[in-house]
């Protein structure tokens, strides 16, 4: 069973799922890359009913990945990982979710573009909406998050802030790599 703010969820159909607030961010930033940007932000914007709603979602997203909007008549397929993974959050971003989930977003980028990602999310965090990320980069997912989980073939193995995961020394050799 599977509850998403006290009802349950698995047995609806995605855009249920969706207009119940939880949004899903897969990785490797899967827009469509036939499409521009503008109707990739569009379709993300499909399940609102308000078109007011579906505008001041587009310029909250422009606000927040300027790059986009700049970008908007370009085919997705041609932008950079970096700007993919934009797009990807920022049309995940087009309902307004009560919780966004986000899977490896800086899966393939570089340092640069990672840092800059990671500080977006935090501004989506700092917004309201609650971010659920599943993330390897731990340093980035540590200092970002509010509660941390290492998971081991499945299983959350230790959870806490990531200040206390790092001080386990078990945790660091054992699952971090550090």
């Amino acid at each position: 069973t599977v509850c998403f703010a006290e009802e349950r969820i698995d047995v609806l159909a995605p855009h249920q799922i969706v207009m119940k607030g939880l949004v899903h961010c897969p990785e490797r930033a899967r827009v469509f890359p036939e499409m521009t940007v503008a109707d990739n932000l569009k379709a993300g914007a499909y399940l609102c009913r308000d078109r007011d709603d579906a505008k001041r979602n587009l310029e909250e997203v422009y606000q927040l990945f300027p790059t986009l909007k700049d970008r908007g008549n370009q085919i997705s397929g041609t932008l950079s990982g970096g700007e993919r993974q934009m797009l990807a959050i920022g049309r995940a971003l087009m309902v307004r979710p009560r919780l966004l989930c986000i899977d490896e977003p800086s899966t393939g980028l570089s340092t640069k573009l990672k840092t800059e990602l990671f500080e977006r999310i935090g501004e989506i965090k700092r917004s309201g909406i609650a971010v659920l990320l599943v993330e390897q980069d731990v340093g980035s997912a540590f200092q970002l998050a509010s509660r941390s989980y290492v998971l081991s073939h499945g299983r959350v193995i230790a959870e806490g802030t990531g200040e206390e995961l790092l001080q386990d020394e078990t945790i660091r050799k054992t699952y971090l790599g550090l």
